[in-house]
């Protein structure tokens, strides 16, 4: 399964693993999964940092690759998903996410419940 990352669960993967569920943590490991960390999760943690609101000591892209995850691509085609992605959630980072699941088919693993009332398959 092709599984997109939302931004605390790969903050908390490298951080504090134990705030995953046991079930999100085994599709995490198991070895059929590609993980992907997409890189609207990378422009988060870098905008978040240049204002003070998260502390990145650490070069994002190489800590993705030492995780075991893989880097993804946010495309012209991921974008147009959300002219029609109805606003059930406000946070411009998780619509992108959202229509980059929902673009690709791949499953999107989250805490965020509002992330459910979307059309995409939410771990």
């Amino acid at each position: 399964m092709n599984i997109i990352i939302d931004t605390h669960i790969f903050l908390w993967a490298l951080a504090d693993p134990q705030k995953i569920s046991e079930t999100k943590r085994r599709e995490l490991e198991t070895a059929t999964n590609t993980i992907y960390v997409s890189a609207i999760s990378v422009a988060e943690m870098m905008l978040k940092s240049s204002i003070g609101k998260l502390d990145i000591n650490f070069d994002v892209v190489d800590m993705v690759k030492q995780s075991g995850f893989e880097l993804l691509d946010f495309s012209a085609e991921d974008a147009v998903g959300l002219k029609n992605l109805p606003f059930h959630h406000k946070d411009p980072f998780d619509r992108m996410l959202v229509a980059q699941s929902s673009s690709r088919g791949f499953a999107l693993m989250s805490e965020d419940s509002k992330l459910s009332l979307y059309n995409c398959q939410v771990i």
